[in-house]
């Protein structure tokens, strides 16, 4: 009881407030990502391009034919696979990987030139898009000239010969060592050389986690400079938003739809979104996708990773937090893998994949809830009665929000929603069709079909 007044006492003596926040800069929060995004990327949507088999010409030139049709599928960001010249020695099939760079400062001449591809860039921009290219800082050709000019830039065997990555079977390339500070300059500049001479808006940072952080931060501070550019790693970690990357890929999401889709189980799509939720920094930026030019290349095409599932997966890429990615050719239904090491040209046509992509893309741009990183609604799940078939949740920012129901599933379920606190006149994004959201929601989903519920102002 002596202890309860002495405290009362003490509150009230000294004016101590039992509600007072402490200001001790120890404990107040802080926001993990230090990098300042590019302003243009906070609703942005990507594309990537496949130059090589994307027009049966393989040029620059020919790709700029299909730009009106990527911008009208609202398209931000152009990413184009490596643009240098490729290795002879120890090539890899008939025409070698893009990722056999054999110089860093030259334009591949299967695309065209240096002229063509300046010409590319500023039309990209003057279609109000931005251009990425693919880096890669990792390893270069056995035939690219800093083999020889400075061989002590490269990690050696213990009989002190050149070596591709360790454990990979990447026998066209060979490893740089990035404990030398020398290859470090050059990579940095010659980096630098590309947004100063090229006005590029960045890079995708080919197998970025095998370079080490401190070269990224420093290479994003030199970069920023000259003006402020987007950054992708080919990588899935923390600390890699840090100081140097906007976006990373989110290689568990497609693992996790991939296993949704095939077995239908939902216990990793749902452990990935709480993750995604309480892991992953705030504002940080994760690229989703069902392909890309690895995943199609060795693991298969879309169809065949995804089966009767794949557009339920599509949407998902396009609501989930995260960044959207549509590959070369998946907009036209491309149901094979293409060839990495030969001409293989896209077979370009209409197709449903198109009009889900673009419904999706234009959503982006116009409703806060889907924006990118700090910018857009957190994702509350929406609990359901059918919730190892049916993934529910919400999202809103500033006024608009929208509510995903995707059945994961080859069965037709009945399912009941709890949506008390999501009310609302809503209107299905693909459909049109207008939904009166109250208390509890009851909806009958057809085998592997999707509603985005888009909440209409009042």
């Amino acid at each position: 009881m002596k202890k309860s007044f002495l405290l009362l006492f003490i509150i009230f003596s000294t004016g101590i407030s039992l509600d007072a926040q402490t200001k001790d800069l120890r404990y107040q929060p802080k926001e993990y990502v230090e990098i300042t995004h590019p302003e243009w990327s906070k609703n942005a949507t990507i594309y990537e391009v496949n130059v090589r088999q994307y027009t049966p010409e393989g040029t620059f030139k020919a790709f700029e034919n299909h730009l009106p049709r990527l911008k009208k599928m609202g398209v931000d960001i152009i990413w184009l696979m490596p643009i240098h010249p490729i290795g002879v020695q120890n090539r890899k099939g008939t025409l070698g990987s893009y990722y056999s760079v054999k110089d860093f400062y030259g334009i591949n001449p299967e695309f065209g030139t240096m002229k063509d591809f300046q010409h590319l860039v500023d039309k990209i921009h003057a279609m109000g898009m931005y251009v990425i290219i693919d880096w890669v800082g990792n390893h270069s050709a056995w035939d690219n000239s800093l083999a020889t000019q400075h061989p002590d830039w490269y990690t050696k065997t213990r009989e002190g010969n050149f070596r591709p990555t360790p454990w990979y079977d990447w026998d066209d390339v060979i490893d740089f060592d990035y404990d030398n500070p020398d290859l470090r300059k050059y990579m940095t500049e010659a980096l630098k050389y590309w947004v100063k001479e090229t006005n590029i808006d960045g890079y995708r940072a080919d197998v970025a986690g095998f370079i080490p952080t401190d070269f990224w931060e420093n290479a994003r501070k030199e970069l920023d400079l000259i003006k402020p550019v987007f950054m992708l790693a080919e990588w899935e970690s923390r600390d890699l938003y840090k100081k140097s990357f906007d976006m990373t890929y989110s290689w568990t999401l497609w693992n996790a739809l991939r296993q949704a889709v095939n077995h239908q189980k939902l216990g990793g799509l749902v452990e990935y979104l709480s993750h995604d939720v309480n892991t992953v920094p705030r504002n940080a930026y994760r690229m989703t996708f069902t392909d890309n030019h690895d995943k199609n290349s060795w693991e298969g095409n879309p169809y065949l990773n995804f089966g009767p599932g794949l557009k339920t997966a599509i949407v998902m890429t396009g609501v989930v937090n995260g960044m959207p990615l549509c590959y070369s050719g998946q907009e036209a239904g491309l149901n094979r893998s293409l060839r990495f090491f030969e001409k293989d040209p896209i077979e370009w046509k209409h197709d449903e994949n198109e009009e889900i992509f673009t419904k999706l893309f234009h959503l982006k741009h116009t409703n806060q809830a889907l924006w990118n990183g700090k910018y857009g609604g957190e994702m509350i799940r929406v609990v359901n009665d059918h919730q190892d078939q049916i993934i529910s949740f919400y999202r809103e920012m500033n006024k608009d929000a929208v509510l995903p129901i995707l059945n994961f599933s080859d069965k037709e379920v009945a399912v009941n929603l709890d949506t008390k606190y999501y009310k609302g006149t809503y209107e299905e994004l693909f459909t049109g069709k207008i939904h009166q959201i109250s208390d509890q929601t009851s909806l009958k989903m057809e085998p592997w079909s999707y509603l985005v519920l888009v909440k209409k102002s009042k």
